[in-house]
């Protein structure tokens, strides 16, 4: 006798099992895409930015920059503390402050400036391998990355700043050149509490203008920057008068203003 056979089980375990099929296959798709829009959205997001870094790299090139995300912060830790929250400020062309300034930082912070493309890789090692020991942290930023650094990001210690850092210090080497960025720096590098530019720092601790400064004056301006909150440039310490002999020394051995007429 021949077994019936009842379909109606099976039939109905293959519809559900379909069903569920096309549920989680909808599922995956409509997460894909959602992830694919995500990417694509970022993608354009890092565009943009690019975009508005380059835009603001080359207006810089051109126009004073008054205003710095350094001198923000101190300003708004200032009012935070309730202390005094001026900011000593004047932007000066580079033909008018004296050659005597440049060749004081060049000397103190970096004397390759003329000759690297914006790094000093060798520095660089060296100061991994002397904080690798547990030493105090040491630094080896070029003029270059501290202008970049000044200019258009965050003070910090971050994978994240550095990587910017770095991005940032190519193009301006790329599209400013040597002579705006030692410009931008004279004029933005803090050289006292509230105090930005050796501008602002010669008309505040020495009464006159930065294209009357003389060598030692001058010097005694770099001899702070590692630290011109802690350092004075008004009252200098024992530590910063032999800093400051030091670097006029360093000046002479690089030949004086003679040397920075190599800066185009």
């Amino acid at each position: 006798m021949a077994k019936r056979i009842d379909l109606t089980k099976e039939t109905r375990l293959s519809s559900k099992s379909s069903k569920f099929g096309k549920v989680n296959t909808s599922a995956s798709q409509k997460s894909s895409s959602t992830f694919k829009k995500y990417v694509i959205k970022f993608a354009w997001l890092v565009f943009y930015a690019w975009i508005a870094s380059l835009v603001m790299i080359v207006l810089f090139k051109f126009l004073p920059i008054y205003f710095t995300p350094t001198m923000a912060s101190r300003k708004i830790d200032a009012i935070m503390e309730g202390k005094p929250s001026k900011i000593y400020s004047n932007w000066t062309s580079y033909a008018e402050i004296d050659k005597n300034c440049a060749l004081a930082v060049i000397a103190s912070e970096d004397q390759l400036f003329p000759e690297h493309n914006g790094f000093d890789f060798e520095a660089m090692w060296g100061a991994m391998r002397h904080n690798m020991k547990g030493k105090r942290i040491k630094g080896a930023s070029t003029i270059s990355q501290q202008v970049a650094k000044n200019v258009f990001l965050w003070q910090g210690r971050s994978y994240l700043r550095k990587g910017l850092e770095a991005y940032f210090t190519f193009m301006i080497e790329l599209i400013w050149g040597k002579q705006r960025i030692l410009e931008v720096y004279l004029n933005v590098a803090e050289t006292g509490k509230m105090t930005f530019g050796v501008e602002a720092a010669c008309r505040k601790f020495y009464g006159h203008s930065a294209s009357e400064v003389s060598r030692a004056e001058a010097a005694r301006i770099a001899a702070v920057l590692p630290n011109p909150i802690r350092f004075s440039i008004q009252n200098p310490s024992n530590y910063v008068q032999r800093r400051t002999n030091t670097i006029q020394r360093q000046m002479r051995m690089l030949g004086g203003k003679k040397f920075v007429s190599q800066i185009d």
